[in-house]
C-alpha cells in the first residue's frame, strides 16, 4: 500500500496520501495529495474520492528528450528538486510514487481470452485468471506491459458485461486493451527515479492519465479523443463507453515549434520560447504584416539594436509545424480504427496546446469539435498549476480510483512485477479505497 502513502507511516496510511511524479520533456512535476470521501457529482461520477493537493513542486526538465531519459544525472537532479519542493510544502517525506511514461514507443494492442467456469459463479479469482491470460498474449521480446485493461467481459455468448462477478455461466471471456512499451526506456526511467532514493510503485501511460484528468463522463461514454501536446511528445488517447481503448504517441511537441523559430529567426532558444509565448499564433491575422517583433540575433552584442521582423514571418514558421503535427494526429486517429467512434469530440490539453489560435486550427484540420481541456475536480492546486500543462500529473492522482480490472504481472522477474499484479497492489488499493471512508 506504500504507493498511496507519501512515506510509510501508519498515520499516513490512515490519512490516504498519494504521491505522483510527471517526468516530461519541458518540466518535472511532483504532487502530493490527500484522498477525501466523494460527495458525488454528475460530470465526474466515476471518481470514488475527492483529491486535495497538499504539496506541489515543479522544475524545468533536464536530461529528458521526447519523454526518454538522455542524461541520468541531469534528470535525477530535476527529480530531486521537484520532489523536495513538494515534500517541504506537504510537510512529509516521500518514499515511493506513481510515474507517467510516454517513452518506449507505446503501442495499443487488442487481446482476448476465455476460461471455463463449469457453471459456477464468477469470482474475483476467475476475473484475475482471464485478465492474466489476455495480457500474456500481448507480450513480445523486449516489450513490457504498461496497462492491460478489460474493455468488456463475455459470459457465454453475452457480450458487453462490465462486471461479471457473482454471475453464473459456463465460460468467461474478456476483450482487452493492452498497452506495451520497449523495456529499456522504462528501465532507465525507473533507474533515474531510484537514483533519487525513490521507488517507482506504478507506471501509467501519459495519454491515459491526461484523458482521466480532462474528459467528463459524458465525453468518455459517448466516445472522445484526448490530445496532450507536451514539450517533446504529443500523445493521443481514445475513450469509448467510459473505457480507455486506444493510445498513440508522436515524437513532436511544443519544443519543436521553439526550435523551428530559433533556426528560422537565428535567435537563441530562450528568446524563441519567449517570442512564441508572447507573440506566437497558430492562426494568421490581418495585422501580422503591420505588427513588428524585436528579435535579438545569436551572437549579437547586448548593446546592439535588436532586429525588427514582421510578426507574419514568425506566424508562418509556427503554423507550418502546428499544421504538420495536427495532420499527423488526424491521420493516426483515422488509422486507429476508432475515428468514427470518437465522433466530433476532441479535447486538447498539455502545455503546447495553450498556443494562441491552436483550438481553432485544430477544428479546421481535424474536422471535429475541439475544446481546451484543463484538469478537473482537484482541490488545492495553485493558480499556476490549474492550466492544461498539468493534466498528466492530475490524471496520475485519479488513476488509483479507476484501476480495477487491471493486471500486469505477466512476465516473471520483470520490474513491473513490483508495481502490481494479480491480487497485488491494484486490487488492494481498490479494497482500501472502499474500506477507508
Amino acid at each position: 500500500m506504500s504507493w498511496l502513502l507519501g512515506g510509510g507511516g501508519s498515520s499516513q496510511r490512515r490519512s490516504g496520501i498519494i504521491t505522483v511524479l510527471d517526468i516530461g520533456s519541458s518540466k518535472v512535476c511532483c504532487i502530493i495529495a490527500k484522498l477525501l470521501p466523494n460527495e458525488g457529482g454528475v460530470a465526474l461520477s466515476h471518481r470514488s474520492h475527492r483529491i486535495k493537493v497538499i504539496g506541489i513542486g515543479h522544475q524545468k526538465s533536464e536530461g529528458v528528450k521526447s519523454g526518454v531519459i538522455v542524461n541520468l544525472e541531469k534528470a535525477e537532479q530535476a527529480i530531486r528538486l521537484a520532489v523536495d519542493a513538494a515534500e517541504r510544502m506537504a510537510g512529509l517525506t516521500v518514499e515511493s510514487l506513481i510515474v507517467n511514461v510516454s517513452a518506449g514507443r507505446l503501442k495499443s494492442e487488442p487481446a482476448s481470452a476465455t476460461i471455463s467456469l463449469g457453471g459456477h459463479q464468477v469470482s474475483t479469482v476467475d476475473v484475475n485468471k482471464v485478465l492474466l491470460a489476455g495480457a500474456r498474449q500481448a507480450l513480445r521480446a523486449e516489450r513490457e506491459v504498461v496497462h492491460s485493461l478489460a474493455v468488456g467481459f463475455v459470459l457465454d455468448s453475452e457480450r458487453g458485461i462490465r462486471d461479471p462477478r457473482g454471475m453464473v455461466g459456463e465460460t468467461l471471456g474478456v476483450d482487452m486493451h493492452v498497452v506495451t512499451a520497449d523495456s529499456v526506456p522504462l528501465r532507465n526511467l525507473e533507474l533515474c527515479v531510484n537514483r533519487a532514493h525513490l521507488a517507482v510503485e506504478m507506471m501509467v501511460a501519459t495519454p491515459y492519465a491526461s484523458g482521466l484528468a480532462t474528459l467528463v463522463d459524458d465525453e468518455a461514454e459517448m466516445g472522445a479523443a484526448c490530445v496532450d501536446m507536451g514539450g517533446g511528445t504529443t500523445t493521443i488517447s481514445v475513450f469509448v463507453e467510459g473505457k480507455f481503448v486506444h493510445c498513440d504517441v508522436l515524437p513532436v511537441g511544443g519544443h519543436h515549434v521553439t526550435m523551428d523559430l530559433a533556426r528560422g529567426l537565428s535567435t537563441r532558444l530562450e528568446d524563441a520560447e519567449r517570442l512564441k509565448v508572447m507573440h506566437g499564433s497558430a492562426l494568421p491575422t490581418s495585422a501580422d504584416d503591420r505588427s513588428l517583433v524585436s528579435i535579438q540575433p545569436i551572437g549579437a552584442d547586448e548593446h546592439e539594436q535588436p532586429l525588427q521582423v514582421p510578426r507574419s514571418v514568425m506566424s508562418r514558421i509556427i503554423r507550418a509545424r502546428v499544421e504538420e503535427t495536427l495532420e499527423l494526429v488526424r491521420d493516426r486517429l483515422n488509422r486507429s480504427g476508432y475515428g468514427h467512434l470518437v465522433g466530433r469530440r476532441v479535447v486538447l490539453t498539455g502545455g503546447a496546446s495553450q498556443l494562441t489560435g491552436l483550438p481553432e486550427a485544430a477544428r479546421r484540420l481535424l474536422g471535429r469539435n475541439v475544446r481546451l481541456g484543463r484538469p478537473l475536480g482537484v482541490m488545492g492546486l495553485p493558480e499556476a498549476a490549474k492550466g492544461a500543462a498539468f493534466a498528466a500529473p492530475v490524471g496520475l492522482l485519479i488513476y488509483p480510483q479507476v484501476a480495477a480490472f487491471e493486471s500486469r504481472n505477466v512476465r516473471g522477474g520483470g520490474f513491473l512485477m513490483r508495481a502490481t499484479g494479480t491480487g497485488g497492489r491494484l486490487q488492494r488499493v481498490s479494497q482500501w479505497l472502499r474500506d477507508s471512508f
